[in-house]
């Protein structure tokens, strides 16, 4: 199936080089909508149906044991149903690496639709069944599936993209996020599914995502860096850049993997152990680590703590609070579109710089504004702005560039283990801060999220220090941006020529023997 390149320039991603295709859109958008949008979806989704669940385990305690649950039972239950998720995630990510190897990257996306379609099932029937153990197995699945999506999709999404556009690809993982947050939200509305007698069908949402996937995906192309330096596969790898990048002649585009292959001293897939024994990508391992925990530890899952009691002590009516709500999720997905249009024009370094200073500024300023929230009327106001404002700063970079960034600093066999080390500080981090915070909040009251505020200087001084810039460079050119500070040397430019010499004369030499054969026949 051979997808025909977009008429003329987009102007959502017009470049110099040439137009962006619809085959790489598809690609973008499927492989993001079955993935990281039921990330962002199951973050918001409990949020609304919270008092219908905890009733419906009330009386399905009642039920079995004659007599009702205690209260600490019951948010003992109802933390185990939250908290799951990201254990969920982090045996996703613990898998990952294993999975992509004998799958594929898009082998691994269509897979994990499986645990998609399972958790959906158990979430809308557990109460039919008066099962909330269905509900908690089907929370912990639905985080398998997002440990294994926040990994494998930024991976096929680096792996397929021109390095000019990289980055506004890779963002389509951070805007599906945040839509996936967004419908939740709406979705959740009273008027909608938000009833006593509609919340089990919230859940039912999450097969739609999964099954257009597995409808459209499968005629899509394979990646073709996996294909060519992985499965030795040069003929799949050459159709799919043609199909990707809507051209036939892709010699540069294969010279490029090759020189990548040839760079490398182990071409096989490298184990986390092997990664971390290794002095040449030691500070791109640091750099990641540091990134993604900063991505969690920031303080924006802890901001939806303070949303709805900043907007009731504002005056606003309790029923029209989940309205106003949807202005976190709309300004959310705004923010991310808008760094998906700039990426490729401002660079990853600088978004993610000013993303983590302006969230330290602001919560800086929400401290302030709480502590002196009952001294006058219209502070709760600047308090709500503020919020807006860290949600905002969010996702103009550290929302999404730092799965860009797992990508882009590693070669391809260190990429899937770096992957799965990315993805473990990610969930461990967002379940410190989900075990953390409400303890923080209890002792520090407002002043908590002064934490936040040094977490965010410190990483914004990180970045500044070691972080190169990667835009519009090759994975062996940010590799080698990296040699000074792992103190290795850098590839000579003789070396590279060498290289590239070589792949022609492969190239020539291959020619000569299809001649050769074609003749003889």
């Amino acid at each position: 199936m051979q997808w025909p390149s977009l008429p003329g320039h987009l102007d959502l991603f017009e470049t110099s080089s040439q137009p962006v295709t619809a085959c790489l859109l598809s690609a973008a958008f499927f492989s993001a909508l079955g993935s990281s949008f039921l990330y962002g979806y199951n973050l918001s989704v409990v949020n609304s149906p919270a008092l219908y669940i905890k009733a419906f385990y009330n009386k399905t305690w009642l039920d079995r044991y004659g007599e009702p649950v205690g209260t600490e039972t019951v948010t003992l239950l109802w933390s185990i149903t939250v908290s799951i998720f990201a254990i969920g995630g982090l045996l996703g990510a613990l898998s990952v690496s294993l999975i992509v190897k004998i799958l594929g990257r898009k082998g691994t996306l269509l897979l994990n639709n499986i645990f998609a379609l399972i958790a959906s099932l158990l979430l809308t029937l557990g109460e039919k069944a008066k099962s909330f153990e269905m509900l908690i197995i089907g929370r912990l699945i639905i985080g398998v599936d997002s440990g294994i999506a926040l990994s494998a999709l930024p991976m096929y999404l680096g792996e397929i993209s021109p390095k000019h556009i990289r980055g506004s690809i890779g963002q389509f993982n951070s805007i599906l996020i945040c839509l996936g947050v967004f419908t939740g939200q709406v979705l959740g509305l009273p008027e909608l599914l938000g009833q006593v007698s509609r919340w089990n069908y919230l859940f039912s949402f999450l097969a739609f995502p999964a099954i257009l996937q597995l409808c459209v995906l499968p005629f899509l192309p394979e990646s073709p860096r996996y294909l060519l330096m992985e499965r030795r596969d040069e003929a799949g790898a050459e159709r799919a850049f043609q199909k990707f990048l809507g051209k036939k002649d892709v010699s540069q585009e294969l010279e490029e993997v090759h020189a990548e292959a040839r760079a490398q001293e182990n071409l096989r897939t490298a184990s986390v152990l092997q990664l971390l024994k290794n002095p040449a990508v030691r500070w791109q391992l640091i750099t990641i680590v540091v990134t993604m925990a900063c991505y969690q530890l920031c303080g924006l899952n802890a901001i939806w703590y303070y949303t709805n009691g900043i907007l009731q002590e504002a005056g606003f009516a309790t029923n029209i609070i989940p309205y106003i709500t949807l202005s976190t999720g709309f300004i959310e997905t705004l923010a991310a579109i808008i760094s998906g249009l700039m990426i490729e024009r401002i660079g990853r370094k600088p978004l993610l710089i000013f993303g983590f200073s302006a969230m330290a500024v602001f919560f800086s300023l929400l401290t302030v504004f709480l502590n002196f929230q009952n001294s006058m009327s219209w502070m709760p106001y600047l308090s709500y702005v503020c919020i807006l404002a860290v949600i905002a700063s969010f996702c103009s970079g550290p929302g999404g560039i730092p799965f860009i960034l797992t990508g882009e600093l590693f070669e391809q066999s260190y990429r899937p283990a770096a992957f799965m080390i990315a993805g473990i500080v990610n969930w461990l981090s967002n379940f410190a801060v989900g075990l953390l915070f409400p303890f923080l909040q209890e002792t520090l009251q407002s002043f908590a999220f002064l934490v936040f505020v040094v977490i965010c200087i410190m990483g914004t001084i990180y970045l500044y220090v070691v972080l190169p810039e990667t835009k519009n460079k090759t994975f062996l050119d940010i590799s080698q941006s990296f040699a000074k500070i792992n103190k290795i040397p850098a590839p000579s430019p003789s070396h590279e020529i060498e290289l590239a010499l070589s792949i022609n004369c492969d190239m020539n030499e291959k020619v000569q023997d299809a001649a050769k054969m074609e003749s003889s026949l």
